[in-house]
């Protein structure tokens, strides 16, 4: 088993990822636009608005995967419209002190540092920081 992280995002999910895959040193295997979804029966036709939104994207890192899409402009909360993430961080565990001072510093630029990078007393770096695409970040540095 392994958990996936899905984020979504309000436009700027190919931006995001774009930015994700360089950082993290990825590559997306993956990423179509809600245009170019083939039409169903019954389904609304796709607004001009949403055609060039991101409808799935799938970055791979290694043995580890990010997913996500945007969502669909103007639609309610409860039926797949965007909100802001919230109760959740997405947890980066970091090889040493430099590799997750660089994740950290990168998610910070643009964005709001809600904990500072620094030792703890249970790593040699942990930091919190709220990207400028609106992700929160846990960035921790694994204990040797």
């Amino acid at each position: 088993m392994q958990f996936t992280p899905y984020l979504n995002f309000d436009g700027n999910c190919a931006e995001a990822f774009a930015f994700y895959a360089k950082l993290f040193g990825g590559s997306i295997v993956y990423q179509g636009t809600f245009g170019e979804m083939p039409a169903q029966e019954g389904m609304p036709p796709i607004p001009e608005s949403a055609r060039q939104r991101i409808m799935h994207v799938h970055l791979q890192i290694k043995d580890q995967s990010l997913m996500g899409s945007d969502a669909m402009p103007g639609a309610d909360a409860t039926c797949g419209g965007y909100q802001p993430a919230q109760g959740l961080w997405v947890s980066i565990q970091a090889d040493s002190t430099a590799e997750g001072q660089r994740f950290f510093d990168a998610l910070a630029q643009g964005g709001q540092t809600v904990m500072p990078f620094a030792k703890t007393f249970w790593s040699q770096g942990f930091g919190m920081v709220k990207d400028r695409f609106g992700t929160p970040w846990m960035v921790n540095v694994r204990q040797g």
